[in-house]
């Protein structure tokens, strides 16, 4: 990890936020996952200082730890009896995959709160420079905000203090894990949150709840948000890595979001705009705006920084290929970032067609495909500072 992030660091960044690092091994989103699970003794602190120190190195301003828990999309591979807000099973993904989820108490809610203080705190104090909470792709925290995942009332009761009935009630493991680290890790530290604009699913979180929440992080002080949208059950990983971003461009219109014709490539900056204007209308300070997803030509970015619709531009994929991609933006060596969704296949081009298929586990193979070349590429880069080849 030290030599990975280390080359990205060096590669015109601002801020890097890492990968899902979960509070709780054993709900984790994919085996090899980064864990900060209990006392951490002296060789794993060392570990996570190397990793913090490599990320800032001589390059990036800031690094922020993404801390997280997979929740009922916890990989099957590790454990097919998850936890979730409710008991409602992944039934929209292939089965296998997913356990059916067992619904916490109340208890169990706030021994994650108190687990996201945790690994915060050992983050700060290994030189992180913040966390990021991970509250969006149907997570644990995203999944309390969803009404389809959180059928508290029927199991609880109308009492229970986590239930879909009201937002502020389904936003409440949000709101405490925020404040739960800010009373850990001292006004100076930063806290960011990654937030769904919209789940992009019927009865899922609407694009007006996640306004609402925003400004809920606005008032608690939170010091970045990160919009980006979807989960595992309304096709986020299916559509983010088609080569045709149609399908979901379809579900942002159908969610009452025209496309953009400006500035199409980005995904999820038409409900940054209205979050924006939200924020803005609230007191002030406003809470600075992180989008992610589909960015890949200058214009697109110095347009939508120009015009104020955010204030931070994140890159995922492209740095997998080129870590020096930032750099070649920023200097004008490049004019846009290649779209390696392009150029990625599994199997000859006469499979293309499973990307079509109406089996589920039959379109996961491109899919699969395409997320193997990526892990392939970052352990390159690790190695020997090149990407992986074949594409």
């Amino acid at each position: 990890l030290a030599s990975l992030y280390a080359q990205w660091s060096d590669g015109g960044s601002g801020l890097l936020v890492t990968g899902n690092v979960q509070v709780d091994r054993r709900y984790v989103e994919r085996p090899g996952n980064v864990c900060i699970d209990g006392a951490q003794d002296d060789a794993a602190r060392a570990r996570l200082a190397a990793w913090a120190r490599a990320a800032k190195g001589t390059g990036a301003a800031a690094v922020i730890a993404q801390i997280s828990h997979a929740g009922r999309q916890s990989n099957g591979m590790v454990n097919m009896a998850p936890v979730g807000p409710g008991d409602v099973a992944m039934t929209e993904m292939p089965s296998g995959f997913f356990g059916a989820p067992h619904a916490m108490t109340a208890a169990e809610v706030e021994e994650v709160v108190a687990r996201f203080a945790h690994a915060a705190k050992v983050c700060a104090e290994c030189g992180f420079d913040g966390v990021q909470l991970h509250a969006a792709h149907g997570y644990l925290l995203s999944s309390f905000l969803n009404p389809r995942a959180n059928n508290r009332a029927s199991l609880f009761g109308e009492g229970d203090p986590y239930h879909a009935g009201e937002l502020t009630r389904r936003a409440r493991p949000l709101m405490d894990a925020v404040r739960a680290v800010r009373a850990a890790c001292g006004p100076a530290f930063c806290i960011s949150v990654k937030l769904n604009s919209a789940d992009f699913q019927e009865g899922g979180l609407t694009a007006d709840e996640a306004r609402e929440v925003a400004l809920a992080l606005q008032r608690e002080g939170v010091d970045l948000l990160e919009l980006t949208g979807g989960n595992y059950e309304s096709g986020i990983y299916f559509d983010e890595t088609s080569a045709n971003p149609a399908s979901l461009a379809e579900k942002r219109q159908s969610a009452g979001k025209r496309e953009s014709t400006r500035l199409r490539e980005a995904y999820f900056l038409e409900y940054a705009v209205g979050i924006r204007a939200a924020l803005d209308a609230a007191a002030p300070p406003t809470l600075p705006l992180l989008v992610t997803g589909g960015w890949r030509t200058a214009r697109a970015m110095r347009a939508a920084l120009a015009s104020g619709d955010c204030d931070v531009i994140g890159l995922g994929r492209p740095l997998c290929g080129d870590p020096r991609g930032a750099a070649k933006l920023l200097d004008g060596t490049l004019s846009a970032l290649p779209r390696l969704e392009e150029s990625l296949h599994a199997g000859p081009t006469s499979w293309r067609w499973l990307r079509r298929a109406p089996l589920k586990l039959l379109r996961l193979l491109p899919l699969l495909g395409q997320q193997s070349w990526y892990y392939c590429s970052i352990l390159a880069l690790a190695r020997t500072g090149a990407p992986a080849e074949g594409v």
